[in-house]
């Protein structure tokens, strides 16, 4: 059973950068599509990013919202994928959810439904 394990999330002032970690147990990272999302209070989850199974090429895919901004990468060794949030803005506040799957289409990566596996999330919030 693989499980999702998130943390890096914390206060951050705007323009200011955090990372963020989610680790992988009971599975490779290599052989999973990984992919992050957020939540905000009373707003619907949104697609951020995810980076495809190693097996596929490795690919990365943004959402609008953070393209510039965000980036994904994944370290085999630590068997962990990295958010790295860059510039960021008050609107960004939210919960951040990484998420995984074992074989997922390139045009399902932003459907959250698509996702056999969920971490539980960690708090981001962006203020001065």
């Amino acid at each position: 059973q693989v499980r999702l394990e998130e943390s890096g999330g914390g206060l951050a002032q705007p323009g200011g950068s955090l990372r963020l970690s989610c680790a992988v147990s009971g599975g490779s990272v290599r052989d999973l599509d990984v992919g992050w999302f957020r939540q905000a209070p009373g707003k619907e989850r949104e697609f951020l990013v995810a980076i495809r199974r190693t097996g596929t090429g490795g690919r990365s895919v943004y959402g609008d919202s953070v393209k510039g901004r965000f980036v994904i990468s994944r370290d085999n060794a630590k068997n962990t994928v990295f958010l790295q949030m860059n510039a960021l803005k008050p609107e960004d506040t939210a919960t951040y959810f990484c998420a995984a799957d074992r074989s997922l289409i390139l045009s399902s990566l932003p459907r959250g439904n698509n996702y056999d596996y969920w971490g539980q999330g960690t708090q981001v919030t962006v203020s001065s």
